[in-house]
This record gives structure tokens, sequence and C-alpha cells, in this order.
């Protein structure tokens, strides 16, 4: 299953996903400039915890359209595609007015270690988009001979480990982070790099024959 895996495409385009600013970020900044950068990480370890929960549903139900007919398989993948196209498009939306990163603190409120895991886990699971979007990415690296749900919980893994290390990063570097995630150019920049993926991925799965 590894010797076939595509490491380089897939880490890129986790990677520039994951340092992508967006709701996990803000919650993370959040959580680490109101109690400290190990709340930060404890916040950040609930969010990608919540990506096995993702990657065993969408592959659960990826399982059932491949062991179907090519024409469900067909229609799944050009969803898929057109997904992966919209995001793309939004992002490189956002590109053209770009804004920055703005950070809330709340007021009169200790947030905990627990309270940050809790909010980090329940903002993954409960986020729709995280399951689609794995539900339309994930297909691209899946080879059928092998069991969707090991591939997918692998996947999940390395996205995981990448997302930790990202967020642990912007956890101890708060401040700073935040200053420079605050930055318009550097929103353009990385919405700019996020959209063109997006937009080649979809292009790529609505090609890639069964």
């Amino acid at each position: 299953m590894l010797e076939h895996f595509q490491w380089l495409p897939f880490l890129l385009a986790i990677s520039v996903l994951t340092m992508s600013p967006g709701v996990d970020t803000l919650l993370v900044l959040r959580s680490s400039a109101v109690a400290g950068w190990r709340v930060g990480f404890v916040c950040s370890l609930g969010i990608c915890l919540g990506l096995f929960a993702h990657a065993t549903i969408s592959a659960l139900g990826l399982s059932v359209i491949l062991l179907g007919s090519a024409t469900l398989f067909t229609a799944f993948k050009m969803a898929g595609a057109l997904y992966l196209a919209y995001l793309g498009i939004q992002a490189l939306r956002s590109a053209l007015r770009p804004q920055g990163l703005t950070l809330t603190l709340p007021k009169g409120r200790e947030i905990t270690a627990s309270s940050a895991f809790r909010q980090g886990i329940l903002s993954n699971v409960l986020n729709p988009k995280t399951i689609v979007f794995y539900m339309a990415f994930l297909p691209q690296f899946i080879d059928p001979a092998y069991s969707a749900v090991a591939q997918s919980l692998f996947m999940a893994a390395l996205h995981f480990i990448i997302a930790m290390v990202w967020q642990t990063f912007l956890a101890v570097m708060v401040h700073r982070a935040r200053v420079w995630l605050a930055r318009p150019k550097v929103a353009q920049v990385l919405d700019s790099i996020t959209g063109v993926l997006l937009v080649g991925f979809g292009v790529k799965l609505a090609l890639t024959q069964r």
C-alpha cells in the first residue's frame, strides 16, 4: 500500500491547507492568548483527534460506494471534484479581498485545559465541512485493492502530525503569529496557494479513472 502512496502531493496539500488561517487556527490562538501555550496545545489536540472520526466516517461511506456501481462511483467523484473546485474558487476570491486574521478574545471567562480540549474536539467533529472535504479529498489517494478505512486512518494520522506541529508552533509563538496572520498580504498569499491547489485537485479528481 505505502509503495504506491503519493507522498509529495498529499503532504503538500495537507500542509498548505493546515497552515491556512481558519476556525482551527482561531481557536488555538484564542486559547493560547488567554490561558497560555499549554492550553492552546490541548485545544489543538482536541481538534486533531477529531480528524480520525471524520476519516473513519468518510472511509465507511467511501467503501460502500467503491463496492457499488461504476455510476455511483463516477457521481461521487464528480461531486467531490466540484466541491474541491468550489473551495478553491472561494479561496481565490478571498485572496482578491485580503483582510487577514482577526483575533477576538473572550472577556471575563477562564479557559481551562479541559474546556479547551472539549471546545477543540467538538468544533472539529461537529463541523460538516471537514467530513465533506475528507470525502472529496481522500479518494484521490485511496487504493481500491486495500482497506479504505485503514488507508483513511493512515492519512488522518499524517494530517494529525502535521496539524499538531503547526498548531503547537502557533500556540508557542501566539503573539508573534497573531501579528503575522493579521497581515492582509500574508492572508492573500495563503489563500492564493490554497485556491490554486484545491482547483487543481478538483480537476485531477474529475479526470481520474476508476
